[in-house]
């Protein structure tokens, strides 16, 4: 399957922090984490990162749809201390998003497992037999019964593909303006993906110390 050709993302990255060792960033929505195979997507976050940051490395991703804080390694040691921490859940990732519909719960879990759609890639399904283990927490923060949406915090436990998209959905409140998971009612609240990164906290991997970096909301 080949990459899809998207426009150029016209935002800019916003730096959030920057030191010897690690640099953090907001990724807008529209912007690839890491390049694509077709020529017209090789404008990416860490593309842009490696022109002020020539050692800084990918350590984890976001859909080019989401929005949101991404934090970056600068030379190899640094990455194999955060990847680490993200393999063996160490990190804690905090998302806003609206979706559809009224959420009556006003807290939950979502404990279903997934694994790639691979006639229909890149999608995700749930497969409770091939699946993967993949849970979501999520917290209401907002309802708006007349435009039937409800704003939410999503703590992923596990950090799937897709995971929040595809877990929303399956409750029967898919996030508005998904373009993958969402029906047609859903897709047209918004003009893009409501699903932003908002906080992320980790180790920082020379001091010790405990790092909270927030993207300030954007919706």
């Amino acid at each position: 399957m080949t990459d899809f050709i998207v426009p150029f993302c016209e935002q800019k990255v916003t730096i959030l922090y920057a030191d010897d060792d690690i640099v953090v960033a907001d990724k807008p929505s529209g912007l690839l984490s890491v390049p694509g195979k077709n020529p017209l997507n090789k404008d990416c976050l860490i593309t842009r990162m490696q022109q002020q940051y020539p050692d800084v490395r990918i350590v984890h991703r976001l859909d080019m749809d989401t929005s949101g804080v991404m934090v970056l390694a600068r030379g190899k040691a640094n990455l194999s201390a955060l990847s680490r921490q993200f393999q063996e859940r160490q990190t804690q990732k905090e998302y806003l998003a609206w979706v559809y519909g009224v959420l009556q719960d006003d807290e939950g879990e979502i404990n279903l497992p997934l694994r790639c759609d691979w006639p229909n890639r890149p999608k995700q399904i749930v497969d409770h037999d091939l699946g993967k283990p993949s849970v979501t927490h999520f917290e209401v923060l907002k309802r708006k019964p007349a435009t039937l949406q409800t704003k939410v915090l999503l703590k992923p436990v596990t950090g799937r593909s897709h995971q929040l998209r595809v877990h929303m959905a399956e409750l029967g409140h898919p996030i508005s303006g998904c373009e993958f998971y969402a029906h047609s009612e859903a897709l047209e609240q918004a003009g893009r993906l409501q699903l932003h990164a908002w906080k992320l906290s980790f180790i920082h991997p020379s001091t010790g110390a405990l790092l909270t970096q927030i993207a300030p909301t954007v919706f």
